[in-house]
């Protein structure tokens, strides 16, 4: 397929008018709520009417990021109470609670299923999803994918000190709970009396894990504009533009997902779905892309990480280099994850296009100031641009056979 550059504003002006209406006119939109569920519908309408057959997949999901390192940090506090009440039976007793809750918690910033997912409380989301066909021979499918769901808008996200104090607490509280861990199988064994009292720096990280997740839980969920009505958006955007311009050898699958915020139920649920109907495929994720880029991700995580695919990577690479005006570059996210994870476990090839600073931050990132306002005209001009040129050298690579 030959390269041509287009002017593509009447997309980007269509791309803001999504944004506008999912931050302004539905409004925060938290994970398994009825904003969320307003969300989905207007993506299943746009979708709708551009003459494709959305479809609006349910599916159960946590209702709150962080239900799960609650109640692993009560489990932890309860064994550090009875670990000292009966010598060796209650110390096996707590360190087989702490085994358990330090790996259910590891299992959850990895994304995948554990104890702690079958306790916390569930609701009801969905997924919008639609497929655009190539013009030619079907040799890959494209995966696109932006989160409808906004996020609270917790301290530990309020400033960049806060942030810095949360990336530090995320460090120093994972230490001290395998720190528990060891200790407290060591003492079942030994019976070591300084083994509890050394603890005690394991049940303060508790207690203000604790501290953080029930504030976090009462603050208000954001509007969402750049986190992510912005990859929604996008994802629509694209959308118009394919029905005019499908690509040669590229099915486009559009996703807009529900319940990424809380650890990526909606991406987790689609690659269970449809993953077998997928043929040679590649995925695209658009996450928090309205302030700041493009740029695209090589590696993200919280404690657990996640790494883009090397090729994708290098085609990213190129398509920069060709169009410098882009000003398109490599970044990485610390303490975070985009739903370019759940493709990876699905052993899907992934890559992120995610509007992190020149600074190193996501603007207003699970801020009350993430708001239409912030969006910068400029950065969805060149962000889409990027886009389009990818996805062509994604399609063009299809049809050389790679």
């Amino acid at each position: 397929m030959e390269e041509v550059k287009r002017d593509h504003g009447s997309y980007v002006e269509s791309w803001r008018e999504h944004i506008r209406v999912l931050a302004e006119e539905i409004g925060p939109r938290g994970s398994t709520t009825e904003g969320e569920r307003r969300g989905s519908g207007y993506c299943g309408q746009v979708l709708n009417g551009l003459g494709l057959v959305p479809q609006i997949e349910r599916f159960r999901s946590a209702r709150s990021i962080y239900h799960p390192h609650l109640f692993a940090a009560v489990a932890l506090l309860i064994a550090f109470i009875i670990y000292p009440l009966a010598g060796r039976v209650t110390a096996c007793v707590a360190a087989i609670i702490s085994f358990v809750a330090l790996l259910s918690q590891l299992m959850e910033l990895g994304l995948r299923d554990n104890l702690l997912r079958r306790l916390v409380p569930k609701g009801f989301s969905q997924n919008a999803v639609a497929k655009v066909e190539p013009s030619g021979k079907h040799k890959q499918d494209l995966i696109l994918v932006g989160h409808v769901d906004s996020h609270r808008t917790p301290i530990i996200f309020s400033t960049k000190r806060w942030l810095l104090t949360y990336m530090i607490f995320t460090g120093v509280g994972f230490t001290t709970f395998s720190a528990q861990v060891v200790l407290y199988i060591l003492g079942a064994v030994t019976q070591w009396g300084w083994i509890w009292p050394v603890s005690i720096a394991s049940a303060v990280s508790a207690v203000l894990l604790v501290a953080m997740c029930v504030q976090a839980d009462s603050t208000p969920f954001n509007r969402g504009a750049n986190d992510n009505a912005s990859g929604t958006g996008l994802v629509l955007a694209v959308a118009e533009q394919l029905r005019k311009e499908p690509l040669e050898h590229t099915r486009v699958w559009l996703v807009c997902s529900g319940c990424e915020e809380v650890q990526h139920y909606g991406a987790t649920d689609f690659f269970r779905r449809h993953r077998a109907d997928l043929h040679n495929p590649v995925s695209l994720v658009f996450d928090s892309i309205g302030c700041a880029g493009p740029a695209w991700l090589t590696k993200e995580g919280i404690v657990v990480p996640f790494y883009s695919d090397r090729d994708l990577v290098a085609l990213a690479e190129k398509v920069a280099a060709d169009q410098p005006e882009l000003e398109a570059r490599p970044t990485r996210i610390i303490g975070g994850n985009t739903e370019m994870a759940d493709a990876l476990r699905a052993r899907v090839p992934a890559i992120t296009l995610c509007g992190i600073g020149l600074n190193g931050r996501l603007p207003y990132w699970h801020q009350s100031g993430d708001t239409l306002d912030k969006i910068d005209p400029q950065v969805l001009a060149r962000t889409y641009a990027f886009t389009w040129a990818f996805m062509q050298a994604l399609d063009d690579r299809a049809a050389a056979g790679s």
